[in-house]
């Protein structure tokens, strides 16, 4: 119990500060880019969840949250971090082309990173429970309404931005050079991805209650 709630501790330490590192932190930590040591915490942090999830008994999981949900909440938090990292640091696409933007490709390939060790950690997430049943009808009804609500704020967002561009004057438009509606609309995807799974995590917690 002692070794869990130490365990516990550590993986919210360790994300509060690879959080820290990738949003707020300085550019370079004991000689080491902050964002790739945020991103490298971050994908350290997703492992040791993983490692937690895996030392939870067979029995006593089901009693807990299913494995829909458990993808549910880490998948939230992940696409939650990569989406403020994107915004925050959106100031980096304002400049030239990628391939002449230094700034602008790190962000970039740290975002790109982010959303492979997430894939990465939720295909080993799903083998935890190969050989139990993951899916019923519950899991399809939550699945459903979540990728309708992915969907409704996917296209509200472009819609948006379609307004926003067709109506504005082009002096006002200065700082959405093409490099930044590409990342405009990858943090729209973004977003969609981050509603989706919190209308599933919302959706099971409250069928628990």
């Amino acid at each position: 119990m002692v070794q869990g709630r130490g365990l516990f501790a550590g993986l919210v330490i360790g994300g509060v500060v690879a959080t820290w590192l990738l949003l707020a932190g300085p550019e370079r930590v004991l000689g080491v880019d902050a964002g790739n040591a945020g991103v490298f915490l971050l994908m350290a942090v997703g492992w040791g969840s993983l490692y937690a999830i895996s030392r939870i008994p067979d029995g006593g999981l089901g009693e807990t949250m299913s494995p829909g949900e458990w993808r549910a909440w880490l998948g939230l938090a992940f696409t939650l971090v990569i989406g403020a990292y994107s915004v925050v640091h959106a100031h980096a696409f304002q400049g030239p082309p990628l391939w002449h933007n230094p700034d602008a490709n790190r962000v970039g390939r740290n975002i790109v990173m982010l959303l492979v060790a997430w894939t990465i950690l939720s295909r080993v997430l799903a083998a935890r429970w190969r050989s139990t049943v993951q899916r019923d009808e519950r899991d399809r009804e939550i699945d459903a309404r979540a990728t309708q609500w992915a969907r409704i704020a996917l296209v509200a967002i472009l819609l948006g931005y379609a307004v926003l561009f067709s109506f504005s004057p082009v002096e006002r438009l200065a700082w959405a050079p093409p490099p930044m509606i590409g990342h405009l609309l990858i943090v729209a995807l973004i977003a969609s991805c981050a509603i989706e799974y919190f209308v599933s995590a919302i959706g099971y917690w409250r069928d628990r209650r």
